[in-house]
């Protein structure tokens, strides 16, 4: 016979910090290299929005890839925001399916990274680490020195970059709570 043990009775909290949670946005980027602030800028606006609740976890990486591939273990979603390299057209978003397809070379260059997003993406994907669902939002940027302010077309951009994402994770967080059919 096996003796019985009251439960003890556990918060929310408690349990989203054992169960991984199902969304990842990252803000990928230098804060201090002009344009590659595009990524941190969209995780900080998210973050000032309210966007991290349970379920969603917003985080800020310098792009290098081994804590890139950590920071995305256990999510089912990840959407990845990163700055991408300048072909005339500043403050442009792409948005590429990193399960479907590989990361085009020439936009996601890793001057200010060791190895950057591209290469941790391709890694993972070589080391069948990626996870279920990776969205690459890239940000095109202008200007990338080391001290040069963030260009107004890659502010505007992640700006509204943020306020998509936090639309979209609001839409989604209220058709978890009420059901699609009182949504």
């Amino acid at each position: 016979m096996i003796p019985a043990f009251p439960a003890r009775p556990i918060s929310l909290s408690y349990m989203w910090s054992v169960i991984r949670l199902a969304l990842c946005i990252i803000g990928c980027g230098n804060v201090d290299r002009g344009d590659d602030a595009a990524g941190p800028l969209v995780a900080r606006r998210l973050q000032r929005f309210g966007a991290q609740t349970p379920g969603v976890e917003i985080m800020e990486q310098s792009g290098e890839s081994f804590s890139l591939m950590d920071c995305w273990m256990g999510f089912e979603y990840v959407i990845l925001v990163d700055a991408t390299a300048p072909s005339g057209m500043p403050g442009q978003v792409q948005m590429w399916n990193a399960r479907a397809d590989k990361l085009p070379k020439d936009i996601f260059p890793c001057s200010t990274h060791a190895f950057g997003a591209r290469e941790a993406v391709e890694l993972a994907r070589a080391m069948n680490r990626l996870p279920p669902t990776l969205w690459i939002v890239g940000i095109e940027g202008k200007q990338f020195s080391l001290g040069t302010p963030l260009s107004p077309e890659v502010e505007r951009a992640a700006n509204s970059v943020a306020q998509q994402l936090q639309n979209s994770v609001r839409t989604t967080r209220d058709l978890s709570q009420t059901g699609p059919e009182r949504a």
